[in-house]
C-alpha cells in the first residue's frame, strides 16, 4: 500500500510537471470571410498536428457571437499554421484569391491569437498555373526505374548553359523534391528558382544538377532510413537507387567529374536528413552535402551514426535554416554540425549558417541557395 501511496504522488507531480510545462493558447477568429454554405467547419492545419487539414483535435468551435474559438495547450517554442474549412482545396487566401504565407507565433506564455481571414480558395478560379523552367532544364525520363523501391519517378537534370558548347566536364549536385526545384508549373509551395540562379553563372564555375521528384505520400519514409510513426523507413533503399542505379547512369550519358570532390548531396527539411544520412554511408560517393533546414527530429539516431561513421576529413557539409522555423531547429542543427566539425580538417568544410525570421519554405531555400554555391564552388 505504501509503494502504491508513492507511486500516485509520483505520477500526480509528474503531471504537474507536464502541465506546468504546457502554456494555456486560446485561438479566437475576428473577421473571417463568407463560408459558402451555412454549418461549415473551421480547422487548422499547423506543424502541430502534421498539417492535417481536416483534424478534429483542431477544430474551432462556434460561440455565441458567432466568431470560433479553440483552447489549447502547447509547449513553448515556434509554431506555424493555416486555417482550412476541411480540405487543403479550401484553404485560407488573400482577398485576391492569392495563396498566404503560413501563419506564425512563438509560445513563450498563456497568450491569445486573434484570426482573420480575407478568402478561401475554393471561392476563386484555379490560379493558372505556367511553365517558369529555363531552356537548361530538361527532363531524363517521366519514369525513371527505382529498382530499389520498385517504383517509378520523374527525374529532372540542369546543365550549365555552355555545356553544348564545350567539352568541358562539370561537377553534379543531386537534390531532392525535383517538384520544387526549377518549375513553378509543378511545385506545390513556389520553386527554389535554381535554374535563374545558375543560368547567370555563365563562364564562372558551373555544374550539373540532377533533381528527382519527391513520392508523395511516399514522401517521408523514403526520406527516412528509420523507422518512424509515419512507417517503415525506406531510406537506404532510396540512397542506393542514387549511388548504384542513378548515378552510374548520369556518369554514363553526361559530362561528368565523377570522384567525391565534385558530387554533392543537396536538401531541405527530410531531404536535408537523407543527404545528411547519405553524406554519412557513402562518402566515398558524395564528398560534400548541403544541409537546409534538416528534419533531425524525426530520426534521433542519425546523431549516434554520425558519432560512429568514419568519414574523411576532406568531407564538406553546408548547415543552414531559418531562426522562425521551429523551437528545435537551431538547437538539431549545430548538434549534428558539431559532431561533424570534430571530424573534419578544415572550419570551413562544416559552416553554420543561421537567417534571422526565415521560415520553412522554398522562398527561403531559394535565398540560401546562391551562399550555399559560392561555398561549394571555392
Amino acid at each position: 500500500m505504501k509503494k502504491k501511496k508513492i507511486f500516485c504522488a509520483f505520477l500526480l507531480l509528474s503531471q504537474s510537471f507536464l502541465l506546468i510545462g504546457q502554456q494555456k493558447i486560446a485561438f479566437k477568429t475576428d473577421n473571417i470571410a463568407h463560408f459558402k454554405t451555412p454549418g461549415e467547419h473551421l480547422f487548422l492545419a499547423g506543424d502541430f498536428n502534421n498539417w492535417n487539414p481536416a483534424d478534429k483535435a483542431w477544430e474551432l468551435q462556434p460561440d455565441q457571437t458567432g466568431e470560433y474559438r479553440l483552447l489549447k495547450d502547447l509547449s513553448k517554442g515556434i509554431y506555424h499554421f493555416k486555417v482550412t474549412r476541411g480540405s487543403w482545396q479550401t484553404v485560407e487566401c488573400n482577398k485576391f484569391g492569392k495563396s498566404v504565407d503560413n501563419r506564425n507565433f512563438t509560445v513563450l506564455n498563456d497568450s491569445t491569437i486573434m484570426i482573420n481571414v480575407e478568402g478561401w480558395q475554393d471561392n476563386f478560379a484555379a490560379e493558372q498555373k505556367v511553365h517558369t523552367a529555363s531552356a537548361q532544364v530538361h527532363i531524363i525520363s517521366e519514369k525513371f526505374d527505382i529498382p530499389q523501391l520498385n517504383r517509378q519517378r520523374r527525374v529532372w537534370i540542369y546543365l550549365p548553359v555552355d555545356y553544348q558548347s564545350s567539352k568541358r566536364k562539370f561537377p553534379v549536385i543531386y537534390m531532392h523534391d525535383g517538384q520544387n526545384l526549377f518549375d513553378s508549373y509543378t511545385s506545390g509551395y513556389g520553386e527554389w528558382g535554381i535554374d535563374e540562379i545558375l543560368d547567370k553563372l555563365t563562364g564562372q564555375k558551373e555544374c550539373i544538377v540532377v533533381g528527382i521528384d519527391h513520392g508523395g505520400d511516399y514522401r517521408i519514409t523514403e526520406y527516412d532510413p528509420y523507422n518512424s510513426k509515419y512507417g517503415k523507413g525506406r531510406g537506404d533503399d532510396y540512397i542506393e537507387f542514387m549511388v548504384k542505379t542513378l548515378k552510374p547512369y548520369i556518369d554514363s550519358h553526361y559530362r561528368t567529374k565523377t570522384d567525391p570532390v565534385n558530387t554533392t548531396i543537396a536538401g531541405s527539411s527530410m531531404g536535408g536528413l537523407i543527404s545528411m544520412y547519405a553524406a554519412l554511408k557513402y562518402p566515398d560517393v558524395f564528398g560534400n552535402a548541403g544541409i537546409f533546414s534538416p528534419a533531425f527530429w524525426i530520426a534521433p539516431e542519425i546523431y549516434q551514426l554520425a558519432q560512429q561513421k568514419k568519414i574523411p576529413a576532406t568531407s564538406r557539409f553546408y548547415f543552414v535554416c531559418g531562426d522562425a522555423e521551429s523551437e528545435d531547429m537551431v538547437t538539431d542543427m549545430k548538434k549534428m554540425a558539431d559532431i561533424i566539425k570534430n571530424k573534419v580538417k578544415k572550419e570551413g568544410n562544416a559552416p553554420i549558417v543561421l537567417i534571422k525570421g526565415a521560415s520553412h519554405n522554398e522562398k527561403q531555400w531559394n535565398g540560401d541557395f546562391p551562399a550555399f554555391y559560392e561555398w561549394l564552388m571555392k
